[in-house]
């Protein structure tokens, strides 16, 4: 399922390669990010298998193949696509969308690729960023057919979640799936996240209202368990 969403370095390494920075002074945090957030384009995370950086208008081909390949597997979790959903009208409108979030710091994504072939595997992202005395967001991530169960999402979410909490400096994060989507279930847990709730059709999924499990994760319990 795709649950629902500086510089990082690109060198190798055990887990995510996530530059930290001191953290500023209360009510500075809007002024801190500004260095940043017109600089997605050079923005990389790297994990031992794999890397993450935002989408490019170049990557549209590959995006609208492993797309168009996987749609049987991605449907039953995801929105409704609609008719164009793969068209290159949509793709740009879609980064369109993602530069204004970074931008405005509400939000972040990221394409997931392998080290080895540079193939794309999946997306992760961060939406709905919320600051002030929250400081939290939304994490959403799909992955392409051939690539699903290779453990390969576990290695992106890792790179996410340093950048989340180090570099975002976010308190909490938030994930959320539907009950029968065991392997996501699976996913989150083994990435730290704790099961806190149940979300009665919550979110509009496949054309139909779906209840969901909610699931939450801390700064300080991503730490602990590093």
């Amino acid at each position: 399922m795709t649950a629902r969403a500086g510089n990082g370095s690109t060198g190798g390494g055990a887990g995510p390669a996530v530059r930290a920075r001191t953290r500023p002074a209360p009510g500075r945090l809007e002024r801190w990010l500004e260095p940043f957030l017109g600089e997605a384009h050079t923005t990389t995370l790297a994990g031992d298998r794999v890397y993450l950086r935002p989408p490019r208008g170049a990557d549209y081909e590959h995006w609208a193949d492993v797309r168009s390949r996987s749609r049987a597997f991605l449907a039953p979790w995801e929105p409704t696509w609609p008719d164009d959903a793969l068209t290159r009208a949509a793709y740009r409108r879609r980064l369109a969308a993602y530069g204004v979030d970074w931008r405005k710091d509400a939000g972040y994504n990221f394409f997931v690729f392998g080290r080895g072939d540079d193939a794309l595997l999946g997306g992760i992202g961060l939406a709905n960023v919320r600051r002030g005395v929250v400081q939290s967001a939304s994490l959403g991530y799909w992955m392409g057919v051939a690539h699903a169960g290779q453990g390969y999402m576990t290695e992106g979410l890792s790179a996410v979640l340093a950048f989340s909490y180090q570099r975002l400096h976010l308190h909490r994060l938030e994930a959320a799936c539907l009950p029968s989507n065991m392997a996501s279930r699976r996913l989150l847990a083994k990435c730290g996240f704790r099961e806190e709730g149940y979300a009665r059709k919550y979110l509009c999924i496949n054309g139909i209202w779906q209840d969901h499990v909610l699931f939450g994760q801390l700064a300080e319990e991503w730490r602990l368990q590093r």
